[in-house]
């Protein structure tokens, strides 16, 4: 677990989930359950309260429109940094998230360790993709991007970053492996998001996996890639 500790709410309507939950969370090293809710405004008040670094939430089993809460929180909480956990395996409806800005997707079927390590790759401000995640985003990748997009030329130094960030690499881990300071890696990513018109991470990986920028790591990565692909209407 990361050296600091990663301040953490949950938000679950099941009651013996979320305090099963808490309690094991509460158990690791560097891990601190500060709120746990299961209406929004009791959420809310222990969200104004306390300093919180990720919200764990399941928005699919909530009475109210999932994807409804999750933008609310988004706009009251522009910082705060989501991972939704679910025991939905739907790829439509995990793309439906992927413009809203959440660092990632696990399900409630992962193992725990799964879910230790979703959290280290949060607090470092890095999205956590996971098989779900990512197939989500093969298969949502061509859903925003327009036509202009298209014609949009990354620099090599850009493209470069894209595919450390895919790497689940940290500003100052890429700034390490390019020679560069942390600023100016945090000024180009800025760069990218402006150039294509998007607003998060994901917007990007989305972008480089369409392009073909993001290589896949080995040879069971292309052929997944590949299969997604051939699954996919031609547009």
């Amino acid at each position: 677990m990361p050296a600091e500790i990663v301040n953490v709410a949950l938000f679950d309507s099941a009651v013996l989930f979320r305090r099963i939950l808490r309690n094991y969370l509460c158990d690791q090293k560097g891990v601190n359950v500060i709120a746990h809710a299961s209406a929004l405004p009791e959420l809310f008040d222990k969200l104004d309260a306390f300093t919180t670094d990720i919200l764990i939430i399941d928005i699919f089993k909530h009475p109210l429109d999932g994807l409804q809460i999750l933008k609310t929180i988004r706009v009251r909480y522009p910082e705060l940094r989501i991972l939704v956990m679910s025991d939905t395996t739907d790829i439509h409806l995990i793309s439906d998230l992927l413009d809203l800005g959440i660092y990632g997707f696990i399900a409630k079927t992962d193992e725990p360790e799964d879910l230790l390590l979703a959290i280290v790759t949060i607090s470092n401000n890095r999205i956590f993709c996971s098989k779900l995640l990512t197939e989500a985003l093969y298969r949502n990748k061509l859903r925003d991007i327009s036509t202009q997009r298209h014609t949009i030329i990354l620099s090599e130094r850009e493209q470069q970053v894209l595919q450390l960030l895919w790497e689940e690499k940290s500003n100052k881990e890429i700034a390490d492996e390019l020679y560069l300071s942390i600023r100016s890696i945090e000024k180009i990513r800025q760069d990218m998001k402006e150039k294509l018109g998007v607003k998060s991470i994901v917007g990007l990986l989305k972008y480089g996996i369409h392009q073909k920028i993001i290589l896949p790591a080995n040879i069971a990565d292309t052929m997944f890639m590949t299969s997604i692909n051939n699954s996919m209407p031609v547009m």
